[in-house]
This record gives C-alpha cells, structure tokens and sequence, in this order.
C-alpha cells in the first residue's frame, strides 16, 4: 500500500508553514491516495538520565500504548480499522516518530498522533509489560556477539559520554526507571522549538496546514534538554576482546569520523563506498571475502551525529581466523589511508551514487524520510537538485587527501569469540562462507536508527 512512487516533478519539496507557526517541508503528491509523514524532535538517548539510560527507548515503546480517554486496546484497535502506522524511536540525538495513512483517514490518523504526543497514558500495565519485552531483548542481546561488540565500541569510541551510554538501557537500569520520569522526559523533550516535520502524499497545503496545528500546536513552545558536549572519537590504534564461547567471532572495527557539516564530508561519504559501504563491489569485500575467504560479508559507514562522528564496520569469520580477519582489514585500511582510491574506482562510485540517488527516494516514505533528514543536517531545501553536482565535484585529491584523515590513525577494533586457545581447540567442520546469523549493524551502533536516505 505504502510503496507509491512520487513522479520526478513531485520531487520539488516546499517550505510550509502553518497558520500557527508549525514549519515542513512538504510534497504534495497525488498519484496515490496516501500520506506519510516523518518528524523528529531534538533529544532523543542523550537526554537520558546518567544512570538511567533507556527512558527515551521506554517513552518510544509506550506512546502509542493508550492516549486520552483510549486505553492501549481501544488505540491499537483505532489504528487497525484504518489501516493506520504510527511509530515512535529514539536515536542518539533526536526522537522520531513516522505516520502513514489513506488519505481518507487522515483527520484520525493526525488526532492519534495529537493525543499520543500531548496525553500518553503510561499505564502501570502497559509500563511493566513493555519493559518486559525491553529486559527481554537485553537479556538476549547479552549472549549476542554482534551485539556485545557494538556496545564496547561505543564505550571505547566515547567512554563517559552520552554517546558511550546504551540507547536501549541496561539491564540494571530499564528495571529502575519510573513512570515519572516518563513523563518528566515527554515534558522535557517534545516541545515545537526542535520539531522537524516532512510529508509526502496527497493533501493540499492548507488542508496538511490545519493538521499540522492540530497535531502539534499544543507542545511546549520549547524544550528543557541538557547540553550535550562535543566528543573526539578515541584516538586509534586500540583493541578490545570479550570472550564468548560462540562459534563465529565477530569484529566491529571503526574510528574517528568527520561531521556532516564539514567540507570534506562528500569526498568522505564517496571514498567510504570504495572501501567499505559499497556492498560487493568493495575492497574491503573483495579483499576480506573474495580472495581470503574469512567472511561471508562485511560492511563499513560513516555515522554522523550532532555532537561527533565515525566510522564503523563489522563482520564475521570462524573463530580460529578472527586474528587473520583483523588483520586483513587493518591491512586493507592502512593501503587506502595511504595511497587512496584509483581514478577509475572514484569514477565508478560517483557514476554509482549519482545513479542510485532516485531509486533510494522511490516511495513516499522514502522520500519523507530522506527529507526529515536533510533537515536534521541543515541542509537546503534544495540539496536534492545540487546532490549528483556536489558529487561529481570530488577531485582524486579530494579523496586521496580524506581518504588518509579518516584511516591514517589505524583502529579501535572489537573481538568477540572465542579465546585464542579454544578456537585452536575447536573442530572447524564450518565453511568460512557459510552465512552468519549475527553478522549486522551492531544493535547499539549510533546507525542503527538512521535511514538511509542518500546523502
């Protein structure tokens, strides 16, 4: 229903704002008779009390468990009947929500949302089942490699900071956290001084105008958030080990980033593809997988964030290869630090991210995402139109000089597997390509809830 594709015209995003003052950038589609909607509010995991991480994941979970005068039932049932998608996350640095409907449910659907945001229920049922599903996934992610190794990265890459702390909670914290300070964090963070709104869909402007104040005009003119501090990702090169008596080991290996703000970010976002964000046309791909055989896939980003940047990557290999897997990589990334990308793979990449540009904004919610966040990142309102020029602008100059700011240091790589002397113990009747079931972004990388709208 929601895979509607916005005609290339439909691509012209407008500046709206509504009678009471509520900005978007909006683009009116009528193809389908559909509506989806992404907005974001600053805050998110870092406005989490110290040693309370896991409120702003909690809130998430429970805005759309009961609102008003409907208890959790009656507002799962409303949004049944109309086919209505309503969700809420925290990431790092914002807390987000995304609203899909019919066009002919769209006067519910925003006063399901209105209520959700102003007048959350937090029933003690509701609380304690939903933090029971939360103990429930931590308790799982404990025993989960790729899971353990996003979060020591983190902790390495940030230590005391907001950002070092775990987004989802811990397993000794989630059991402390009270309804009030649910409510303390909904006060403190949903307010209309941070609100970014995006839409896509079939509405006229005036009509999405009125819903829009409707929605969000009785929020808190501004928001109470804690000052968050710049952070310097550690500095490389550092190792970390967790033992875990798993068949596959896992890596997660990273470092320092650069912002979105910076002049060099797309010479960066271009010669990250070369090496490890473009799938199996990478060298990382070609050189850990194709040639050495030591993993079924591996992957590599960049992860911006208000306050910091990195980059980071994981994979996995049998336990008695994970020191040749290290190596391989570190091996791989020292020769791009040191002599750059070919003229011929910067080239293919730029062809390759100009190209996919469009395909990556094929449906409205797309297209709303990737909006809401060329926002978040400042950008103008325009970006779409200059993208593919700012892309094609990168020099082989440009990359090869980023290329050794991003990896000249080396990395802060994370291992968990098996000992060195057990994985030399165990049988290895596995395949090293055989496909791993935990080889992902790790669940507590700072990525994980950022989409990927092409940037």
């Amino acid at each position: 229903m929601l895979a509607s594709r916005p005609s290339r015209a439909a691509t012209k995003i407008q500046h709206l704002i509504s009678p009471g003052g509520i900005e978007a950038w909006f683009v009116q589609d009528s193809t389908v008779p559909l509506i989806a909607m992404e907005y974001g509010f600053g805050g998110g995991a870092s406005q989490d009390p110290a040693n309370k991480p896991g409120v702003g994941n909690l809130v998430a979970d429970l805005l759309d468990e009961g609102s008003g005068d409907l208890d959790s039932r009656t507002f799962h049932e409303r949004l049944d009947r109309r086919a209505i998608e309503l969700s809420f996350s925290s990431t790092r640095d914002h807390f987000r929500g995304s609203l899909r409907m019919l066009k002919d449910n769209k006067d519910e659907a925003f006063d399901l949302l209105r209520t959700a945001l102003t007048s959350p229920r937090f029933e003690v049922s509701d609380v304690e089942r939903i933090r029971a599903q939360v103990l429930s996934n931590l308790r799982r992610e404990s025993t989960n490699p790729s899971a353990l190794a996003g979060r020591k990265f983190l902790e390495v890459a940030f230590g005391d900071h907001p950002y070092g702390r775990h987004a989802h909670g811990t397993l000794e914290s989630v059991p402390k956290i009270e309804i009030a300070e649910l409510k303390n964090y909904v006060g403190r963070v949903l307010a209309k001084d941070t609100l970014k709104v995006a839409v896509v869909g079939d509405v006229d402007p005036d009509t999405l105008g009125k819903l829009l104040d409707h929605t969000f005009a009785s929020l808190p003119a501004k928001a109470t958030l804690t000052p968050v501090a710049d952070v310097v990702v550690t500095k490389p090169p550092q190792r970390a080990f967790i033992p875990l008596d798993v068949p596959q080991t896992v890596v997660t290996f990273g470092g320092p980033g650069i912002r979105r703000s910076e002049p060099d970010f797309m010479p960066a976002y271009v010669v990250n593809h070369i090496l490890g964000g473009g799938g199996l046309s990478s060298r990382l791909y070609r050189e850990v997988r194709e040639k050495r055989g030591l993993a079924y896939s591996i992957y590599e980003a960049l992860v911006w964030m208000e306050h910091s940047a990195l980059f980071i990557g994981n994979t996995g290999t049998r336990a008695d290869r994970a020191s040749e897997t290290v190596d391989a990589i570190d091996k791989e990334v020292r020769r791009m630090a040191e002599e750059g990308p070919t003229q011929k793979e910067l080239d293919e990449a730029k062809s390759y991210l100009k190209g996919s540009q469009m395909l990556a904004l094929d449906t409205s919610s797309k297209l709303a995402q990737a909006m809401l966040q060329y926002q978040i990142d400042k950008l103008p309102i325009d970006y779409i139109e200059k993208r593919n020029a700012i892309v094609d602008a990168v020099t082989l100059d440009d990359a090869r000089k980023v290329s050794q700011r991003l990896w000249g240091q080396g990395l802060l790589t994370v291992v968990v597997g098996r000992t060195p002397q057990a994985a030399a113990q165990q049988v290895s009747t596995p395949s090293a390509a055989t496909p791993p079931a935990t080889v992902s972004p790790p669940a507590a990388a700072p990525s994980a809830a950022k989409p990927s709208a092409p940037n």
